[in-house]
């Protein structure tokens, strides 16, 4: 059995999704990071770092739980134990989980940043601010534009963990319009695959 300790946010819902396609026994914890709940020191013992989303396998890799942070930490756990999502071949893992960390370190930062500076709870506008996030993302659109024009999905031919992470991102990027406009074989492409996949939907 899998504790996740989540909240509805593109992070959060990575690992949703993973749960799901993985089939994996699962029990939601609600951590509301509205009201403060991931500085709790419960939590903070699962999540030295105060960010949701968090999981704790009661069923480790020793027979003894283990406790999984970071995101992407997350679906490379779940991936390893499920056997699923991440190719078996030593070159195709390796594809996946650059195109997995390209998320982690580029787009969903960036896009993250992007549509924080556009957004409403910046107390004034930053023109500086607004550009350069905004370029960037534009710039990373136009990365994943050229891979997808190559391969189906991120890792190659196949759905995987990279599809799932980079899909949550230009999920929250549609509805941020952090970049100003959209890129659009990203869109339509290996987006548009996760999104048509059942758990995705759901």
């Amino acid at each position: 059995m899998i504790e996740i300790h989540t909240w509805p946010t593109p992070n959060g819902h990575k690992i949703h999704i993973m749960l799901e396609e993985t089939g994996l026994e699962y029990e939601v914890r609600p951590v509301n990071i509205r009201i403060g709940e991931q500085f709790k020191p419960e939590f903070l013992r699962i999540s030295p770092n105060n960010k949701i989303p968090a999981i704790v396998d009661r069923n480790g890799p020793d027979g003894k739980p283990i406790a999984v942070f970071e995101s992407g930490a997350i679906l490379v756990y779940l991936a390893g134990k499920t056997g699923k999502l991440l190719p078996r071949d030593v070159r195709g893992k390796y594809v996946a989980l650059q195109w997995l960390m390209f998320q982690m370190g580029s787009v969903g930062p960036m896009m993250g940043q992007a549509g924080h500076f556009r957004s409403n709870a910046v107390p004034e506008r930053i023109e500086y601010a607004i550009n350069r996030y905004t370029n960037e993302v534009r710039r990373l659109h136009a990365v994943m534009e050229k891979r997808l024009s190559e391969a189906p999905y991120f890792a190659g031919s196949e759905y995987s963990i990279a599809d799932i992470a980079i899909f949550r991102g230009f999920a929250r990027a549609s509805e941020t319009e952090s970049t100003g406009r959209s890129s659009p074989r990203s869109r339509s492409g290996s987006t548009e695959s996760t999104r048509a996949q059942p758990c995705s939907a759901r």
